[in-house]
């Protein structure tokens, strides 16, 4: 049994489902997979299904009954990993937004260089790393990270990043049950908790490509719950211990 393991949450990615996975098992280290797939009616967690008889001791299915949030779906993740021997959980999309090849280096900032979190980072140093996204949603995605770094005065570059590898420590440490967001807010609040805990974070430069298959799950509601959320949940952080 590998000591690593890659969480992919899944809503209707029947188009990048199967190029991932064999993407992620191709890495010269090796990697298990645990899919959350939220009911997808497109098909999704029955392809996993059959990519199971090819890899059955490390592609795993976790079927949620319906679409309820990235964060909910990591969080179900995250305790089934926990329930394991794995020492290190990543957080990687299906849509190849995130570079299989990158795994190892996030893998490696957390074994070489004892990182709690290693963060796969667009904006590191002030350096953007995105590739195929119109201006509107770039300056969105760069000013949001910007935004909550300034308002939570985190050491952060990349505060909404999806690309992240934790030590087991963290997510045993971190209330999950306590966690509010549900979209991509999820992943600043993951990264706040982490501060206050004091745990070491590590961004590694990772090049960010937009989907070429399937549809973008992002929506006005998604982004109104990370640019609203951060001043309630630092403001909630100033009156605990």
């Amino acid at each position: 049994m590998t000591d690593a393991i890659v969480i992919i949450p899944t809503y209707n990615e029947i188009e990048n489902i199967e190029a991932i996975i064999k993407a992620v098992f191709s890495q010269k280290k090796p990697f298990d997979i645990l899919v959350v797939d939220d009911n997808s009616p497109d098909g999704t967690s029955t392809k996993v299904k059959l990519l199971q008889n090819q890899f059955p001791e490390n592609l795993y299915l976790l079927e949620r009954p319906k679409k309820t949030g990235l964060g909910t779906a990591y969080i179900s993740g995250f305790k089934w990993c926990l329930s394991k021997d794995y020492n290190y959980i990543i957080e990687m999309d299906a849509d190849f937004s995130h570079n299989p090849n990158d795994l190892i280096n996030l893998y490696t900032a957390g074994l070489d260089q004892q990182a709690d979190m290693a963060i796969g980072s667009r904006y590191i140093n002030n350096r953007v790393n995105v590739v195929n996204w119109d201006m509107k949603r770039l300056l969105l995605s760069y000013f949001a990270s910007k935004y909550v770094k300034f308002i939570t005065r985190m050491q952060i570059d990349d505060t909404t990043a999806g690309f992240v590898c934790y030590h087991r420590r963290v997510l045993e440490t971190i209330d999950l049950d306590q966690i509010k967001f549900v979209g991509y807010a999820f992943q600043i609040e993951m990264k706040f908790k982490a501060y206050l805990k004091k745990f070491k974070i590590i961004e590694v430069p990772i090049i960010f490509t937009d989907r070429q298959k399937g549809k973008s799950k992002m929506s006005g509601g998604i982004i109104s719950e990370a640019i609203f959320g951060v001043i309630n949940m630092k403001f909630k952080s100033l009156f605990k211990s």
